[in-house]
């Protein structure tokens, strides 16, 4: 709840928390305490009180109690001005009710500190109740009417229901952010789902191309390589199984890179292409906790020397720390696409990130770097 008095609503709450600490507590907790004001009415119309005072506290009284009600159900969920509006007017006629009916009516402050303590931040409950108490008390010692019981009551009675309704903002504040934590989970495992996807998808399909074009030129320009035609096709059927077993898993959240495997495939892939690949033999200068994520520098990497370079080399080196996928191809211009955007955000929860460009002496350079621990 916002601690500021401009017209500024409350956060959007879902429904199950409206209904469980909004509007509705609001109007049950409103009519069972406005049926206490009837004993106030007979009270005053049994006492001996002049008639005309009478119908002046029972009518000033009547206003007090519909404006409590109604004000209290219609501005529950409303913003911290007409809120603090509210409680102006049942403060004025409050006062009139304490003329005219004397500082025995004073229990009838109940009534405004109860959407104070409710409706308005803690500290503002706070301060305006202990305002409001204090100049009870203060009225009490000039006046020398010894109501000290009743004030007493009162008092206990603001603190319990100030207490109450910090208790009320808080699990209120605790529903909300439960509410939001799992809108925001949800979120996150779409943008992940996608960019798996993008990944897993964006190299096998490129793969599948290129060996498809292959298997076509080879039926086209040799006929006697049916054999190696058929090989290609064999390999083009094991990489859209492979696919979809990787899409099933990265739907599923199991999907796990391997940086060999990768690399493996990268040299399957760029062989298929007519590129020649300057590949690392192994991988063992890089940690275990950053293998996935370098899996997916060089998985992204090479789908984009087949895709756009048109380059004839295609070299990648790491270490410890780093990797980078560098070829001979031409630059293309234009913004980042998905895939490095996704690189930059994998590499992001691991500490690193990703540089793309233009590469010293020409062609295309990926550099994913990740400090060192100390």
């Amino acid at each position: 709840m916002t601690t500021d008095a401009s017209p500024v609503p409350e956060p959007p709450v879902p429904g199950a928390v409206r209904g469980l600490l909004g509007r509705r507590v609001g109007v049950l907790v409103t009519v069972f305490f406005s049926l206490f004001l009837l004993s106030f009415a007979a009270d005053m119309a049994v006492s001996d009180r002049p008639t005309g005072t009478k119908v002046a506290f029972l009518a000033v009284l009547a206003v007090y109690g519909v404006s409590y009600g109604f004000g209290v159900i219609l501005f529950w969920n409303g913003t911290v001005t007409r809120k603090l509006a509210l409680v102006g007017w049942l403060l004025l006629l409050f006062v009139v009710l304490l003329v005219i009916g004397g500082l025995p009516a004073m229990m009838l402050a109940t009534y405004i500190i109860g959407p104070v303590s409710v409706m308005l931040p803690f500290r503002w409950a706070v301060g305006l109740s202990g305002a409001l108490l204090a100049g009870l008390l203060v009225a009490m010692v000039a006046t020398g009417e010894d109501l000290m019981g009743a004030w007493l009551g009162l008092l206990a009675i603001t603190a319990s229901v100030a207490l109450m309704g910090r208790l009320m903002t808080v699990n209120r504040e605790l529903f909300t952010a439960r509410h939001e934590l799992a809108a925001m989970a949800v979120s996150q495992e779409r943008a992940r789902v996608a960019r798996d996807l993008h990944d897993v998808l964006g190299h096998s399909l490129t793969t599948i191309t290129v060996k498809a074009g292959l298997a076509r030129r080879i039926l086209e320009t040799d006929p006697t390589g049916v054999d190696r035609a058929v090989a290609e096709i064999a390999d083009l059927e094991r990489l859209s199984r492979q696919a979809l077993t990787e899409v099933r898993a990265t739907v599923s959240g199991y999907r796990k890179a391997s940086l060999a495997a990768e690399l493996a495939g990268a040299n399957v892939a760029l062989a298929a292409a007519d590129i020649v690949a300057d590949l690392p033999q192994a991988v063992d200068d890089v940690p275990p906790e950053l293998q996935e994520s370098f899996a997916y520098v060089v998985r992204e990497g090479v789908t984009n020397v087949l895709r756009h370079s048109g380059a004839s080399r295609c070299q990648i080196r790491l270490g410890p720390t780093w990797l980078e996928v560098r070829d001979n191809g031409v630059v293309q211009p234009g913004p980042a696409g998905n895939g490095l955007t996704g690189l930059r955000e994998r590499l992001a929860a691991v500490g690193g990130t990703v540089e793309a460009g233009s590469a010293p002496g020409g062609g295309f350079l990926i550099r994913a770097t990740v400090e060192a621990k100390k």
